[in-house]
């Protein structure tokens, strides 16, 4: 039996960086029941399978934008590192 996950409860988690949909990698790891350090641990091993406009590293001032714009309570929330962010789709 498979669990399908409501459309609006992934589509509020996408947001627009570097012109780019995305989300964070805690998101996307509740989203298939794992802890984000799984993920991250993931992209560390295998660099060379996740091209850099899939998966990249927040810098410090995107991760202050989003605390700014109430997407992430405090940067204290991302537990103190710099999020990765999963590419979701396409830009137009």
């Amino acid at each position: 039996m498979s669990s399908l996950v409501p459309a609006e409860r992934i589509e509020s988690r996408i947001f627009l960086i570097r012109g780019q949909k995305v989300m964070l990698d805690r998101d996307l790891a509740e989203l298939y029941g794992v802890k984000p350090i799984v993920l991250r641990q993931q992209v560390k091993r295998n660099v060379k399978r996740f091209p850099e406009d899939f998966v990249f590293q927040l810098t410090q001032e995107e991760a202050e934008l989003l605390v700014s714009q109430n997407v992430i309570p405090t940067k204290r929330s991302l537990g103190g590192y710099l999020p990765y962010i999963w590419s979701v789709a396409s830009s137009p």
